[in-house]
């Protein structure tokens, strides 16, 4: 049996107790895999022979799934450890996530017949195509990721992840391995900066971490309110937010809201790759970035995102 909800442009059945997903076109799983493992310091998920074992909270629900995909067709999620969720509706929320962390329901069209013609992106569209904008579905964990990444390097950003998930995640041991969830909103509203004094971050980004969790945790902050806003209300209302500037508001405008025309346009990425693809003597000015991004119109987000993968 088929289930398929219309406004989320979700079509997903299951087969022995798997989750089978149809993939959209422009879907491209080894270009996605190339993304997914950059990063060797990555504590969300593993990967493995290219299946990706990672887990999937729905409230309480905590369920470790695998992920297969099957001639960039059909995505496979099994459920391991005896996670797969008893109701149908917590089902179609892991379905609901992936869709939000693959980018599914968007068509690719478009962006390709506008990247073909555009000599900033021609290469890297061709480079990385079916690459989708992996998503951060939980918005605390995208603020968060956020905030970690604020002038700092890649590499240094994940191990305070991996630091902060470890002291204040929980997880689900499989196969000797554990599998961590990201620590909750609710758990880190009730702490100090000085309980993460052992996370080598500094007291600014605790303060603005729990700062964070807190108005998620009275209800002022969350992702149905700025899902409810246009883009330019939803930008105002996180730049509101200590700790939180227009770098920061885009990043999780794009990653986490799907706002197709976030751009962190003063993004050090950003302006590298621009700078090495055109084969500048210096870095792009903000006036020049503008310029070029004129045809990425409604696109803005994966033109960022293919144009950071040429670098990283």
């Amino acid at each position: 049996m088929y289930f398929v909800k219309e406004n989320e442009k979700m079509k997903w059945h299951e087969v022995n107790n798997n989750i089978v997903i149809t993939l959209p076109k422009h879907f491209n799983m080894n270009a996605n895999l190339g993304y997914l493992t950059r990063e060797k310091n990555e504590c969300m998920y593993e990967i493995e022979n290219d299946s990706i074992t990672k887990v999937i909270a729905i409230g309480e629900i905590r369920s470790l799934v695998q992920v297969n995909v099957m001639k960039n067709k059909q995505m496979i999620v099994q459920f391991l450890n005896e996670s797969r969720p008893i109701e149908s509706w917590q089902r179609e929320q892991v379905v609901k996530y992936i869709h939000e962390w693959f980018d599914l329901h968007n068509d690719l069209t478009p962006f390709y017949e506008m990247a073909k013609a555009d000599p900033l992106l021609k290469i890297p569209a061709e480079s990385f195509y079916g690459l989708r904008v992996i998503g951060i579905p939980d918005l605390f964990e995208a603020l968060c990721w956020g905030v970690l990444g604020q002038q700092i390097n890649l590499a240094f950003a994940y191990t305070l992840k991996r630091q902060f998930v470890e002291k204040f995640g929980d997880f689900i041991e499989w196969n000797g391995k554990q599998f961590w969830v990201f620590p909750s909103y609710e758990r880190i509203a009730q702490l100090t900066p000085s309980d993460l004094a052992d996370i080598k971050m500094t007291v600014r980004k605790s303060e603005y971490i729990i700062g964070i969790a807190k108005l998620m945790a009275s209800g002022e902050l969350s992702r149905e309110k700025l899902m409810k806003m246009n883009f330019k209300d939803a930008e105002k209302s996180l730049i509101k937010i200590r700790g939180i500037g227009p770098w920061t508001a885009n990043y999780v405008l794009m990653r986490c809201l799907r706002f197709r025309t976030a751009f962190p346009i003063d993004d050090v990425g950003l302006i590298n790759s621009i700078k090495i693809l055109l084969n500048m003597n210096q870095k792009p000015t903000k006036d020049e970035i503008l310029e070029l991004s004129i045809p990425w119109k409604n696109w803005e987000s994966y033109a960022t995102f293919y144009l950071w993968r040429v670098l990283y």
